[in-house]
């Protein structure tokens, strides 16, 4: 599974589209739509939410996404299992686990590793638990072949952020600004340097989440960081949908207007690398049926 996640996150990419929803918002089967459209249109990872009723790096709108899905029944183990039908539907992208703490020692390890390598889990991100307490996870992950995504932050001093850097997996999440997720129509001045700090501390990929909603601040990044991780703007997008999204009949055009949102408003001057279009081509041949 590490392979996986070395095979599509890596610098070869343009700025790499890491997109986040969370699992059973506001259906099971949206989820598994939405994953396979955000493949379609380049994602190289797909960052899943679990669903928590205290949340602490979530702002609003995610934090109605976790209401909306909880009310299904959603759980992290639900979340794990419906990895299996992403996978039926034809991701092949990496599927890296967002969930909490309590969430996580509830279920208890031994089972989450039994379901993540049952339902080809890529990655995890454990936001509530600090690095220093954080490393025997981190070892298990290593053992299991998932990787363990570490934070880095403005505030996040040098020496820690060496520590940190040293010994990412996968690719280091860059929070761009301090307090919670949500949308941001600018980035502060000093997430740059910042960037410029992470870059020397680590050797993966890095990728800068919190707040990016437009193509104008992807081309912000570009040059200072390989990718950029969106959420609240889509899970706001899939909010405006939400009772469409959960009919049979309205599922389908929902999703697409998704992606059209996407391409116009996030997308549409990305440059698509290889392993995006060699995934586009994997998602279209699934869907269609068709090969050559």
């Amino acid at each position: 599974m590490m392979n996986r996640m070395s095979n599509y996150m890596n610098k070869k990419q343009d700025m790499m589209f890491i997109p986040f929803i969370t699992a059973g918002d506001p259906s099971e089967d949206a989820t598994v739509e939405l994953a396979f459209m955000l493949q379609s249109v380049g994602a190289c990872a797909l960052e899943l939410g679990i669903p928590y009723s205290d949340p602490l790096a979530d702002g609003p709108v995610i934090q109605r996404a976790s209401k909306r899905a909880l009310s299904k029944g959603m759980s992290l183990l639900g979340a794990l299992q419906l990895v299996k039908k992403i996978r039926l539907r034809g991701v092949k992208i990496p599927v890296i686990i967002f969930t909490y703490c309590n969430l996580l020692l509830q279920l208890g390890e031994e089972t989450f590793f039994r379901e993540a390598k049952e339902n080809e889990i890529d990655g995890l991100l454990v936001p509530d638990l600090p690095f220093e307490e954080s490393r025997g996870l981190a070892e298990r992950c290593i053992n299991h072949g998932i990787s363990l995504i570490s934070l880095v932050a403005p505030t996040t001093s040098e020496q820690r952020m060496g520590k940190i850097g040293a010994s990412a997996q996968g690719f280091l999440y860059c929070v761009s600004s301090l307090g919670v997720t949500g949308v941001r129509k600018k980035f502060h001045p000093d997430v740059f340097p910042f960037l410029e700090r992470v870059r020397a501390a680590c050797e993966l990929p890095i990728a800068v989440g919190f707040g990016i909603s437009s193509n104008e601040q992807v081309d912000e990044l570009r040059g200072h960081a390989d990718g950029f991780i969106v959420g609240s703007a889509i899970v706001s997008q899939i909010e405006r949908r939400a009772d469409r999204l959960q009919k049979s009949e309205s599922l389908s055009p929902a999703v697409e207007e998704i992606r059209e949102y996407l391409l116009n408003t996030l997308l549409g001057k990305h440059k698509v690398g290889k392993n995006h279009e060699r995934t586009a081509q994997q998602a279209e041949t699934l869907s269609t049926g068709k090969t050559g």
